[in-house]
């Protein structure tokens, strides 16, 4: 069962950077405001897989849950600074 769960965290390392490479600058930022409830939804099956795979599936849910988590936060704080910049003075 351990080995299914490193598999899986791998091939969803592999996806995620193909997918953030794939997209240009200039989309970024508004799709980073859009991307937080995704990476909100990967934060509950982070903290679900820190129950189900053992000793290894905890680290990796662990590790999981502290980078959705970051990605959470730097998606609002650029969202933030985004909307800020269309604010009048």
């Amino acid at each position: 069962m351990d080995i299914n769960i490193f598999t899986v965290f791998i091939l969803a390392v592999f996806v995620g950077v193909e997918i953030i490479t794939k997209v240009p600058p200039t989309l970024h930022t508004p799709l980073m405001s859009g991307s937080n409830a995704i990476s909100g939804i990967a934060i509950v099956g982070a903290i679900i897989s820190t129950k189900v795979g053992g000793e290894l599936g905890t680290w990796l849910g662990f590790t999981a849950v502290i980078l959705a988590t970051v990605n959470v936060v730097g998606g609002f704080m650029v969202t933030d600074k985004m909307l800020k910049m269309f604010k009048k003075k």
